[in-house]
């Protein structure tokens, strides 16, 4: 990072710490209304609706998408609404808002056709990502993330739209069951709002990104976003049932919490439910110990086949030899060196300066753990960094 007074980095950080001190003049007028009488003929349930649809994607570079599924509600989470925004006519002006049904049964490969080409808008794209791969076979190559964008600018994205468009979105339906049909016409007008505003606030962010010089900035978040979406996040088979609070538990209860996990699974792949609905994992560690002790829990909620099955299962594990109790993972970690403390605090203090001259989140620029990592090898900084972040702290390739 260069000391020149004239630099382009020193200039923005003089706009952003003007920035960091007051609201942004831009606004969205608070008359436009997020409000959708037509919600019937906006629903895509079929093949020849979605072939309508996709007519209107011609001529038009960006599309916003917004995702529902139902990870609260079922075993194995599946995509259940697609909710798509694209540019209404030129003439006409506006946006026009569908919601596709991936449950109807529709062919999706011609939509997955269509979105690759072009600039994908989301907000909070990491989940939304994953879950367009795994229902849709899609793969972003562009991408706009709405909520990288206002953490550039040190805007809170919970209040975006109630401050741009000067309304408040309702979220009573954040938690429903998105795999309900048919689908009632409070939750598909919730789902339709999550996408409606955001073509007209990226033209805003766009705006401002520019004027504090940070829309490469941008770019270089999405694009790395985009890569970390691609890569399976894979945990060892032995691994999984260490839920939070596992660690204190060894030997013969631990042998019998693995076996819970395991019997928990079996049951909620059979309900096709979430794993917490068959037992917390709080109340799942106390069984475990309860079992070992001696004593033989019961929960109310159980029909008698799954208390039978429980039961069993912790029972099977008590009776298992010592060698095949869980082996303990101890995690043997080295002090720091009185070098590696002096370089943390060194990029600490360069990232908080610069976080501070911006209006921006210092986490946003390097999370502490980051910066711990960074100071024992420097080398790891091009893979958990994206360059703009490298140039706050002071790190040259």
């Amino acid at each position: 990072m260069t000391n020149d007074e004239g630099s382009p980095n020193v200039q923005m950080k003089k706009q952003g710490s003007e920035h960091a001190h007051r609201h942004s003049d831009f606004i969205i007028p608070s008359s436009f209304v997020i409000r959708h009488s037509s919600l019937r003929s906006r629903l895509i349930a079929t093949d020849a609706q979605l072939t309508e649809l996709l007519k209107k994607f011609d001529g038009a570079d960006r599309v916003a998408i917004d995702i529902e599924a139902d990870s609260l509600h079922s075993y194995r989470e599946k995509l259940c609404l697609i909710q798509i925004s694209v540019p209404a006519a030129v003439n006409a002006g506006g946006y026009n808002d569908f919601i596709v049904d991936p449950l109807a049964g529709l062919d999706l490969e011609p939509l997955r056709r269509a979105l690759e080409p072009r600039e994908i808008v989301l907000h909070g794209a990491d989940y939304d990502l994953r879950m367009l791969r795994r229902g849709l076979n899609f793969i972003a190559h562009k991408m706009f993330d709405t909520m990288i964008a206002a953490r550039l600018l040190g805007i809170r994205l919970a209040a975006l739209v109630k401050r741009y468009f000067g309304l408040e979105l309702p979220k009573g339906s954040q938690k429903a069951n998105w795999a309900k049909r048919p689908l009632p016409a409070r939750m598909a007008e919730y789902a339709i709002n999550d996408v409606h505003y955001l073509l007209s606030l990226i033209e805003k962010l766009e705006a401002e990104l520019d004027r504090y010089q940070r829309r490469d900035w941008l770019r270089q978040s999405c694009e790395r976003a985009i890569e970390q979406a691609a890569v399976a996040r894979v945990r060892q088979p032995d691994e999984l049932w260490r839920v939070r609070g596992s660690g204190s538990l060894h030997g013969r209860a631990a042998a019998v919490l693995r076996a819970l996990w395991q019997w928990r699974e079996i049951e909620a792949e059979r309900a096709d439910r979430p794993p917490f609905h068959i037992l917390q994992n709080e109340k799942l560690l106390d069984a475990a110990v309860s079992f070992a002790s001696g004593s033989v829990p019961d929960y109310k909620h159980f029909s008698p086949r799954r208390r039978q099955t429980f039961r069993e299962a912790a029972r099977t594990a008590l009776g298992a030899p010592e060698s095949e109790w869980p082996v303990l993972r101890r995690r043997f970690g080295t002090r720091p060196t009185a070098e590696t403390v002096r370089r943390t605090e060194e990029l600490r203090r360069r990232r908080d300066k610069s976080a501070e001259e911006l209006g921006l989140e210092p986490s946003f620029i390097a999370p502490r753990s980051t910066l711990e990592t960074i100071a024992e090898d420097r080398a790891r900084a091009v893979s958990l960094l994206v360059p703009w972040q490298r140039e706050l702290l002071g790190i040259t390739a």
